[in-house]
């Protein structure tokens, strides 16, 4: 069986480079992070996901490192334990029940990928850009950069931007792999997907008018159609109006058209209600960011 990777790249910030890397020289991994035997102490950690992951959901949360589950084309390094925790508890609030809450969790079973394994740092590629994430055969999603996470919790443009966006975006994956979308998709901007010039100029700024809502959306209608949804659950209604007059009139048109059809993608194909979708993300997004969600409670 072939095997589909997805992948969510993101620009890399150039001046963030040299402090990104000392960070990571200076980190002090838990050894509950690590692996290293066969035999496996099981921490309340590990108790807590088979609570709140295994039990509910059939999926498991690798936060140790496992060469297996890791891209050996990258240099990467293990998430840390406490930042491993924050981050399970966010996914479950912000992405797994928000989904419950508006397709029921008959559907978070079903559709959900059944492993999420997590590394430390982002895996960076030769063109200035780096790995957020990856969607592999429906079954798996890969997140990293985990050791950062502490950084952007306050503060929901961040947090959306690196992990949120992400896993939304590779759940659309999962789910355009389970079902397909309209081939009348890829027509609106059929001629200007760039494939791996998306991070080149021009293609690296005035995407809205072109009719794409990121510059990651230039590089497939694939990647384009999963930037969609990604985008519209995880920002608020006022951004999306913002960007929409940023778009321009011609800009904005082919963005709208493209929403409809994933609006009636995920309704059709999922029963979802996009617009509904949205807004129960943003208020679990405010909760997270005004402090409201334990983050570190492993009782229950």
């Amino acid at each position: 069986m072939t095997k589909i990777k997805n992948i969510l790249i993101a620009g890399l910030i150039s001046c963030c480079s040299t402090a990104i890397f000392t960070s990571c020289s200076e980190d002090d991994l838990n050894p509950q992070s690590i692996v290293t035997a066969d035999k496996v102490d099981y921490t309340e950690f590990d108790y807590w996901l088979q609570r709140n992951y295994v039990m509910p959901y059939n999926i498991v949360f690798k936060y140790r490192y496992e060469d297996n589950e890791s891209d050996m084309d990258y240099y990467t390094i293990p998430a840390r334990y406490d930042a491993s925790v924050k981050l399970a508890h966010i996914v479950k609030y912000v992405c797994l029940e928000a989904y419950d809450e508006v397709a029921g969790i008959t559907f978070t079973r079903s559709y959900f990928p059944k492993l999420i394994f997590t590394i430390g740092e982002w895996e960076y590629n030769n063109n200035g850009t780096f790995i957020l994430g990856t969607a592999e055969g429906g079954r798996k999603i890969m997140l990293s950069g985990v050791n950062y996470i502490e950084k952007y919790m306050g503060n929901a443009e961040s947090l959306n931007y690196y992990y949120l966006k992400t896993i939304h975006h590779e759940f659309t994956h999962i789910l355009n792999q389970t079902k397909d979308y309209s081939a009348d998709f890829k027509l609106i901007t059929g001629s200007g997907y760039v494939a791996d010039k998306w991070s080149e100029a021009p293609y690296n700024a005035g995407n809205l008018p072109r009719g794409f809502i990121s510059t990651y959306a230039q590089h497939s209608d694939t990647e384009d159609f999963a930037e969609m949804l990604s985008y519209f659950i995880c920002n608020s209604e006022e951004q999306w109006k913002t960007w929409m007059q940023q778009a321009g009139t011609q800009g904005a048109h082919l963005i709208n058209a493209k929403l409809d059809i994933v609006s009636d993608y995920m309704l059709t194909a999922f029963g979802i209600d996009i617009y509904k979708l949205r807004e129960a993300i943003q208020r679990r997004q405010r909760d997270l960011t005004q402090g409201r969600v334990d983050l570190v409670d492993l009782t229950r």
